[in-house]
């Protein structure tokens, strides 16, 4: 039996990214990175809130005490609460490069933040890895990319995937120590069937990723294989996220698209196996 993804919010979007589910508040935390909004939607009624900054927001975590930290512009900041102001935390790695912002992040079981940069010119390629710490301290990881994404890790925490979107390829690497190692290619995407955009590990070890101009989000075996696929009504997804009490329930944002009545909205389907929950920052 085909699965039907389910538009739950017609949100038009310009560029929808980074869902998160929040257990305990039982909302899908979401943004459009392109009006510098942060949304926080209750499935249960409907009710959407959002804020705008004055710069991007790209990608975000929960705080172990409360609260955000968020990746922005010029690096990372917190956010106390829901109607605080943010502030700047760690090292601000991009204040000095205009045509670079923060765009995909994921916390790791050790409460360290994994977030990636993007080159919004697509041109020169120093878009890069980056680790922050709860301390505060910024450790640059690997470089030399256009647009870094899909951070995600493994229930137990062995297995890290992120990609360099524009070359349709996911990375995949061994935790040791709490550290990266053994970097190789997880799967290699034909060019013009899709680029793997945001992405989530479940319980079984398998990688969701969703494609970016493919229409469709993809589940990956452990092995890198294509186990699954999930048509979607519109063709730019970014990124799939699981929630709802049993994590059973896959959330995916989209960018808005010229011609495509439901792009940029937020769809949902029900899974077999759970998602990996989202470890919080701290």
């Amino acid at each position: 039996m085909s699965v039907r993804p389910e538009l739950i919010l017609d949100a038009r979007a310009a560029l929808g990214e980074g869902p998160r589910w929040h257990g305990a508040e039982r909302r899908l935390y979401w943004v459009d990175i392109a009006r510098c909004e942060l949304h926080r939607f209750d499935p249960a009624t409907g009710a959407d809130e959002k804020r705008v900054f004055d710069h991007p927001v790209g990608c975000f975590a929960f705080g172990r005490a409360g609260g955000l930290l968020l990746g922005m512009k010029d690096g990372c900041a917190t956010l106390t609460s829901w109607d605080a102001d943010p502030q700047p935390f760690g090292e601000q790695v991009l204040a000095n490069k205009p045509d670079y912002r923060f765009n995909d992040g994921r916390t790791d079981p050790w409460g360290r933040f994994w977030v990636g940069s993007v080159d919004t010119t697509k041109q020169t390629g120093e878009a890069a890895l980056y680790r922050l710490d709860p301390d505060g301290r910024v450790t640059w990881i690997e470089g030399e990319m256009l647009t870094c994404n899909g951070a995600a890790f493994s229930a137990d925490g062995s297995r890290f995937t992120h990609a360099n979107t524009p070359s349709h390829a996911l990375r995949i690497y061994d935790v040791v120590d709490r550290k990266l190692t053994n970097r190789r290619t997880f799967h290699q995407w034909p060019i013009g069937e899709g680029r793997p955009d945001g992405g989530s590990f479940d319980e079984a070890g398998c990688y969701w990723s969703a494609l970016f101009d493919g229409g469709r989000v993809a589940r990956l075996s452990p092995e890198g294989d294509v186990a699954e696929e999930v048509r979607l009504p519109v063709s730019r997804p970014t990124m799939i996220v699981f929630g709802d009490d049993d994590r059973r329930t896959a959330y995916v944002t989209s960018a808005r698209v010229a011609g495509e009545p439901h792009s940029g909205g937020i769809f949902s389907f029900r899974v077999d196996v759970p998602g990996v929950p989202e470890w919080p920052f701290g």
